[in-house]
């Protein structure tokens, strides 16, 4: 059994102490999957952290089948504890190259030698090791491909095979933070089904955080309800749940489309993308869709359909291998994928969020803002040609150099580099915005979004998860885009954080008529805040219309059980 008791833990950010686990106590038994729902930032991955030996605690102790951890644990206590003990966390694709039984063999080898290698084949125990390495394999229903490479598994079964290795290192307690995070429905099915086959072949405890409420529904056998660091509710799944829902505010209407006026054309856009020796992975094949100005419209699909793709080609980050996509600029129709002087301004009109999307942790939200508004402002294109001008930069290097700014640092450098310039170029060509001049601009977006402008002298850490997102939201609408284009931005959102989200982007895009298109893969945020949905699969349109219909067949392809209820279901 496991048994924690009275368990504190603070961390120290710059001078400030903040307690995240507040004497939290609570057992799991022999063969239990029991499950943790809470808010965004509200101390579940630091549990199952602390449960791990990756952080240590201040107060309180834990015990796993005989063994205790108290605050003052040696370093053998803490390799005890993680050979007890497995871990797979969020967003977490850890895996060693070559052929998936690889990947666990060398965790089985591991135990003997302790760190991980492959052993010769000739090696005595070699057969015995690779016998067992296809057993965890079909525990997890991969051992039909235990000799691909594991860097072409889909995003599930690498999942899947994560937990496979965990299972080799033969832990008394699994321990799993969000699993398939951020994948379809499909994909999530098949993760959540090996967990509760692991479960009921190995009897193995297992603690399974996760802020989505179908999660628990399928998996759990019992749910905590952790807020602020404090467990304040626990129970049977149904019960906790549906208490836990409560806190979610009521769902604002819908925006009417005030216009029928077509903004975007997408025109035969094709792109094909191709791994050495695999062959294709990705064809994008002759989309053909229309957007209209204040439109808020859902891609849908399953992982590695085409849905990022497209969204990028829009925006001219990347580039389609055939067809048009193309934006009214003052009544002239745009195309991305060529250079013209006004593709600038496009860019300047539209905003994007990644998925990774992250706030600079050493900065204030008003200084982000001055850099942002410094990017989109409204004179931004006429003046950086008079300073390209300067420098000597002609205005195609400059529109590619515009392009950088929509992009994740890490992702720019090297273009950067290959045309002959650092970061700095872009701080020169496009400076920060005045902060005397920031309030301006953020009082109608912060209000839009339910921000309060004290949020504009705080770095990110000081604010809670949900508003960080509207934060990073809020940066994106500063300029006032007419464009806004989202990349799954908020997966990782408690559903009461998520509601709070949903009801910004519908006001944003009925104070400010600003288009949005979003990818998804949440069914009850989809049907919530899109007017539209479009289905794509293997790089076709299945179905375009009406998000309900389009949700219930995307569920029904994806044969994705665990939404059999929907959030509307708790409330009854």
């Amino acid at each position: 059994m496991l048994k924690v008791n009275n368990l504190v833990k603070d961390y120290v950010i710059d001078s400030d102490t903040i307690r995240v686990l507040n004497g939290v106590s609570f057992n799991i038994k022999e063969g239990e999957i029991l499950g943790i729902i809470g808010r965004s930032g509200g101390g579940k991955s630091t549990i199952l952290k602390v449960l791990r030996g990756i952080e240590p605690f201040n107060e309180g102790s834990f015990e796993l089948d005989g063994f205790t951890i108290k605050p003052d644990a040696t370093p053998e206590d803490i390799r005890k504890l993680r050979k007890l003990t497995a871990i797979h966390l969020q967003r977490n694709f850890g895996l060693w190259p070559g052929a998936t039984y690889e990947n666990v063999l060398r965790r089985l080898y591991a135990e003997k030698l302790g760190y991980e290698v492959l052993p010769d084949k000739d090696a005595p125990y070699y057969d015995e090791l690779y016998e067992k390495s296809i057993e965890y394999l079909k525990l997890v229903n991969l051992d039909k491909k235990a000799e691909h490479f594991s860097s072409v598994l889909s995003g599930g079964e690498k999942q899947r095979l994560l937990i496979a290795r965990q299972l080799a290192a033969n832990p008394h307690l699994l321990l799993l933070d969000e699993p398939a995070t951020m994948t379809c429905p499909a994909t999530k099915q098949g993760v959540f089904d090996t967990i509760k086959n692991v479960n009921e072949k190995l009897k193995l405890k297992t603690l399974v955080v996760s802020h989505l409420p179908e999660v628990h529904s399928y998996l759990a056998h019992r749910v905590l309800w952790l807020e602020n660091g404090q467990i304040i509710e626990e129970g049977a799944p149904a019960d906790v749940l549906k208490k836990f829902l409560k806190k979610m505010k009521p769902a604002i209407p819908m925006p009417e489309l005030k216009s029928d006026k077509t903004v975007i054309k997408v025109s035969n856009i094709s792109k094909r993308y191709w791994l050495i020796r695999q062959g294709e992975v990705l064809d994008l094949e002759n989309i053909n869709l229309d957007f209209k100005q204040g439109e808020i419209a859902a891609l849908i699909g399953p992982s590695g359909a085409g849905k990022t793709t497209l969204l990028h080609a829009m925006d001219g980050l990347t580039y389609p291998d055939e067809g048009e996509i193309e934006f009214l600029v003052d009544n002239d129709w745009v195309e991305m994928s060529t250079y013209s002087p006004k593709r600038m301004e496009v860019r300047r009109m539209t905003s994007i969020m990644y998925q990774e999307f992250a706030l600079s942790p050493h900065s204030t939200i008003k200084q982000q803002l001055a850099y942002k508004l410094g990017v989109k402002g409204q004179n931004v294109i006429e003046e950086s040609r008079k300073r390209a001008k300067e420098l000597g930069i002609s205005d195609k290097d400059l529109d590619e150099l515009y392009k950088m700014t929509d992009m994740p640092e890490e992702n720019s450098k090297e273009t950067l580099a290959k045309m002959g310039y650092t970061p700095a170029i872009l701080g020169v060509l496009f400076p920060s915005y005045p902060l005397t001049e920031v309030l301006n601009y953020a009082k109608p977006v912060f209000e839009a979004v339910n921000l309060p402008l004290s949020v504009l002298d705080a770095k990110p850490y000081q604010i809670s998860g949900g508003e960080n997102v509207r934060a990073a939201l809020a940066l994106a609408l500063a300029s006032k885009p007419s464009i806004l284009l989202l990349d799954e931005p908020f997966g990782d959102l408690d559903p009461i954080t998520l509601r709070d989200v949903a009801n910004s982007l519908k006001n944003i895009n009925r104070t400010f008529n600003t288009t949005i298109i979003f990818i998804s893969h949440h069914v009850d945020f989809i049907r919530e805040v899109a007017q539209r949905a479009i289905l794509i699969d293997k790089g076709h349109i299945v179905i375009d219309g009406e998000p309900g219909k389009v949700c219930d067949d995307f569920i029904k392809a994806s044969n994705a059980k665990y939404l059999d209820k929907c959030l509307e279901d708790y409330s009854k």
